[in-house]
């Protein structure tokens, strides 16, 4: 039995619409509590105003993602939710004396803990992800904007740098509609740098585990390089499209593909920069796949020859570049490999030597702290995970709110390790 907080959701009329099963109406109820209208809350979750009335008028629950981000932005209590779903049931009581934890029963803590992180985990509106869907679904309508495509596809970049997922997402639709109207041009570059947004797309769908919509997208950047007959484009969709099958558990495939897009840009004789960026990239990736499908020989030599090949690169990667690999960001990879090897030992031997200083965007300085949590985590020590995932949080919510494996990790702590220093911290940092 869940028993949720005072005020207006102990009140008669949400203990209505929690024996009604109406979620909608709780949604309702919160936001007449603020002084929103539809409108209001339709711009805190990414919807139209219309979309909202559908919401809370419905007692079927169609959209999940849309309905838990409704709750969160009225302050709805996650228990009193899933009561008013059906898959809970809560006593709704007067503000008497509220237990402490150690009071409480344990399973109800852990379900309480697992119930907030789930609805912490829809930070990125579906509303978002259907119009990309939309955009997906033929060639996307230009947005009329006047501003150089350059400058669009270097400040979306950006956004995916500072890990603000859903800044991109709502962006994304036009600006590939905008890529697309400038290919009418029927030149190498434009088709390159239409390839070079379909990349960007797949970057951050695959960072938010929407791995269906990303093997749509990395497919279309694997067409559009060819087309552009750039080899940095076709190694950047490539390495995208080698990731997504990653994950969609085909890593012969990915091999294959990976393999091959070393060996394209290996041809070139490096003679470049931005080609020796890319090469290095490529064994990196490379090395990680071959990790992940427990091929430990191919793994760790291809790590040591990315090691070798990112010797003659700058500590500091110009801006812009469309690799931007470094002798750390190697590094960086190599704690990856033996994390996945299940070596949490040598993986955090890996990294002893990085700092955030090191890495130039916040998306890599919070990654090399949640790769390290991983290592930790794997070793078994909750308290040093814990402490990597604050200094992630801190640097980039994103890249702990809305990767899956990572909000994982955080439940876990938070069922298994709530009283470890930093976990409840962690809890409401990733939850807000």
């Amino acid at each position: 039995m869940l028993v949720v907080g005072s005020g207006v959701w102990t009140s008669s009329e949400a203990c209505t619409l929690v024996a009604q099963r109406s979620p909608g109406g709780l949604i309702r109820l919160g936001r007449r509590l603020r002084g929103w209208r539809q409108a209001d809350l339709g711009s805190r979750i990414g919807c139209s105003a219309s979309t909202v009335s559908r919401l809370e008028g419905t007692k079927r629950v169609t959209d999940m993602d849309l309905l838990l981000a409704a709750a969160a932005a009225v302050g709805l209590p996650t228990p009193l939710l899933a009561a008013a779903c059906g898959f809970a049931t809560a006593a709704v009581s007067a503000p008497t004396t509220v237990a402490n934890d150690t009071q409480r029963d344990a399973e109800e803590d852990s379900m309480r803990r697992r119930t907030l992180l789930a609805a912490a985990g829809t930070a990125v509106p579906a509303s978002l992800l259907l119009g990309l869907d939309d955009a997906l679904a033929g060639t996307p309508r230009p947005s009329g904007s006047v501003a150089p495509l350059d400058a669009r596809l270097a400040r979306a970049r950006s956004w995916f740098d500072d890990g603000r997922h859903t800044t991109l997402l709502r962006e994304l639709p036009g600006l590939l509609g905008d890529a697309h109207h400038a290919t009418r041009s029927r030149a190498d570059l434009d088709h390159a740098r239409l390839s070079a947004c379909y990349t960007l797309a797949s970057q951050v769908l695959v960072k938010i585990g929407r791995h269906d919509r990303a093997r749509i997208t990395a497919d279309r950047a694997m067409t559009y390089a060819s087309v552009s007959g750039s080899p940095l484009a076709a190694a950047a969709a490539a390495r995208e499209l080698a990731i997504v099958l990653r994950h969609q558990d085909q890593p012969a495939a990915a091999q294959r593909l990976i393999r091959s897009a070393a060996s394209d840009i290996e041809v070139t004789g490096l003679v470049s920069d931005a080609q020796a960026a890319a090469y290095a990239q490529m064994l990196c990736t490379t090395s990680y796949t071959a990790a992940r499908a427990g091929d430990r020989g191919q793994a760790l030599a291809m790590i040591g020859e990315a090691r070798r090949a990112a010797r003659r690169l700058p500590a500091a990667p110009p801006a812009g570049r469309l690799f931007r690999i470094s002798p750390a960001a190697v590094d960086l990879y190599a704690v990856g490999v033996h994390w996945a090897l299940g070596d949490a030992g040598a993986a955090l031997e890996a990294g002893r030597g990085l700092r955030a200083d090191l890495f130039t965007t916040p998306e890599r300085k919070s990654r090399m702290h949640t790769d390290l949590a991983r290592a930790w985590w794997q070793w078994g020590k909750p308290e040093q995970t814990a402490q990597e995932l604050l200094a992630a949080t801190r640097v980039s919510p994103g890249e702990v709110r809305d990767r899956p494996a990572i909000r994982t990790i955080v439940g876990d702590l938070s069922s298994r390790h709530s009283r470890t220093p930093g976990v409840r911290e962690l809890a409401l940092a990733v939850a807000h």
